[in-house]
């Protein structure tokens, strides 16, 4: 059960209620995640901003669904898992390159490298040594992409800790542990 509940949108009013509405039209639904985040309307509207302004970037679509199941991987965040396993796919994302990315790899090279680095970013808590840093670049990732990473690394720790904290129900497929695939 969830520690901190998920709005009903029918029951949604003021921004709260807007912010639902562009949501749903977006994804077809209110995810609970939305809808935990709907607590605080200026934190759901913080979040689809970021997420909205990001997705303009340099990095894919198909690149930032990978960070999504990276990052989720290396917090441990089984909601994330679950909704970018099924948003990864609308992204081009095989199943075998859903779970590459959760192993932090991935076919392409500077991709592999990517994912590698959001990692770090997420374990070392932003101190990355000099070493890290120039292993992306070395695999051709430019000062945008290495930027817009960091920023996905935050965008994703702000939904996993949510997760986290609210214990937030699962209302996607539910991805298997990695061990079990």
């Amino acid at each position: 059960m969830s520690r901190i509940p998920a709005l009903d949108p029918i029951n949604a009013t003021g921004q709260t209620a807007e912010l639902f509405t562009a949501v749903k039209a977006k994804l077809g639904k209110v995810p609970n995640l939305m809808r935990t985040l709907g607590n605080s309307p200026t934190a759901l509207q913080a979040y689809l901003g970021l997420s909205g302004t990001l997705a303009t970037g340099v990095l894919s679509a198909r690149v930032r669904e990978q960070l999504a199941l990276a990052i989720g991987e290396t917090n441990a965040c089984d909601y994330c898992l679950s909704a970018h396993s099924l948003l990864g796919k609308g992204a081009g994302l095989t199943p075998d390159a859903i779970l590459d990315a959760r192993r932090l790899q991935a076919a392409d090279a500077k991709t592999d490298a990517i994912l590698k680095f959001a990692a770090a970013v997420v374990e070392a808590r932003g101190l990355v040594s000099d070493e890290t840093l120039a292993a992306v670049r070395a695999a051709g990732a430019s000062d945008a992409e290495i930027v817009e990473t960091v920023a996905h690394v935050a965008l994703n720790i702000l939904t996993n800790y949510t997760n986290h904290v609210a214990q937030t129900a699962i209302d996607f497929p539910k991805a298997p542990a990695l061990t079990a695939v």
